[in-house]
């Protein structure tokens, strides 16, 4: 068997080819065999119908097409494996396939479409990392917790624990500009409509000595106790310390990996495949609905709130799909160049701590997400300690 490959726009390739006359005549029986299986007529029992018969009463064409179907089924794959004397092939969509000669006694002509993964050509993200992390500064560095990030954490838990009030007629939130975070508003993600419909709601387990004048609870050791295992206010202190200066090293270095890879974002070259962005869209998506199905509204209710369709929000938020299409790749192909790969015991442990939390959680699209997630881990270490 013969093949072309030829390279089309967005990582698009074009497979052109013949199977050859012998081989293609092989599939003629099993052809017609399979489609005996489902012809009904009078007088002969469905699947026992001579073949005589049946070559009298199906057209010829349809026995082509699934000779066709059969052979492109056994061939692609031999195909994109490489098997066929070409490259391998990395692709990533379902195959689109045309019939060019489809006779009798001929080859089987064909082409084939699909979308493949990208040419990538990286810069030199070592350096990359290493100049973003040298320019960090001591400031940026410093993640003491000061007694102003305490009090205001405290007084945050306060508020957030404070009388509720109801929202009469609210309405949907508006549509958020970050991706991964769909909705905007209150705690309750609805914003007051107008200022007359609120009306108080104190919560039934607090009476009035419990509460602030200003609406807030009074910050004692039984409000603390109230939260968690905390003995007193000053233990409480010392936990939430710890953890205020944890999410100080988290969100620094957040940061930094994020400006790491936008830069690695911005030096690269790749031409992302559509299939890639709509999967990313998906995503996003997914995640708005999920968000406005939480608060109990309906997201056929949010889209005409926001007088959009899920067209509109696609195209609202390609950038965001094409750039999470972008970062995936790349840090695919580092991972390949650098030969890094997740622990198999931290996956296991991921995998089940997953299917623990998540009972119908699919196992092995979990693996996959566990596999990326301590993959791409491995990448950033990797870079910050060049």
């Amino acid at each position: 068997m013969k093949i072309t490959i030829k390279k089309l726009p967005k990582s698009i390739i074009e497979i052109e080819g013949e199977i050859d006359v012998d081989i293609f005549e092989t599939y003629f029986n099993t052809a017609l065999k399979k489609i005996g299986e489902n012809v009904k007529l009078d007088g002969f029992r469905k699947g026992k119908i001579p073949e005589n018969v049946l070559l009298s009463n199906v057209p010829e064409i349809t026995i082509l097409e699934e000779m066709a179907q059969m052979a492109l089924n056994d061939h692609y794959p031999k195909i994109i494996a490489g098997e066929m004397g070409n490259e391998k092939i990395d692709a990533i969509s379902r195959p689109e396939i045309s019939i060019t000669k489809l006779a009798r006694k001929n080859p089987l002509g064909f082409k084939i479409q699909t979308a493949v993964l990208p040419e990538i050509t990286l810069p030199d993200y070592k350096n990359i990392a290493k100049i973003i992390i040298s320019k960090i500064t001591d400031a940026e560095k410093n993640t003491d917790v000061t007694e102003e990030d305490l009090e205001n954490t405290i007084l945050d838990i306060r508020k957030s624990r404070a009388p509720k009030v109801k929202m009469a007629d609210a309405t949907p939130p508006n549509l958020s500009e970050q991706a991964d975070i769909p909705l905007s508003g209150e705690e309750n993600g609805l914003p007051p409509d107008k200022e007359e419909n609120k009306e108080a709601e104190p919560e039934p387990a607090r009476t009035t000595e419990d509460v602030q004048s200003g609406g807030l609870p009074i910050f004692d050791d039984a409000f603390v106790q109230a939260l968690g295992p905390f003995t007193d206010i000053a233990d409480f202190k010392t936990k939430l310390r710890e953890n205020i200066k944890i999410e100080k090293e988290n969100l620094a270095k957040e940061k930094t990996r994020l400006q790491i890879i936008e830069k690695i974002i911005e030096d690269s070259t790749l031409e992302v495949p559509e299939i890639l962005i709509e999967i990313e869209l998906n995503k996003i998506l997914q995640r708005m609905e999920s968000d406005i199905t939480q608060m109990g509204l309906k997201f056929d209710d949010y889209l005409k709130h926001l007088n959009k369709t899920i067209d509109d929000l696609k195209k609202d938020f390609r950038t965001d799909g094409e750039k999470k299409a972008k970062l995936a790749l790349i840090l695919n192909e580092i991972a390949k160049v650098e030969k890094i790969l997740a622990d198999e015991e931290q996956v296991a442990k991921e995998v089940a701590h997953i299917l623990e939390h998540y009972k119908d959680a699919d196992p092995e699209r979990a693996r996959m997400h566990a596999e990326n997630v301590l993959t791409n881990e491995k990448i950033f270490q990797f870079l910050e300690n060049l």
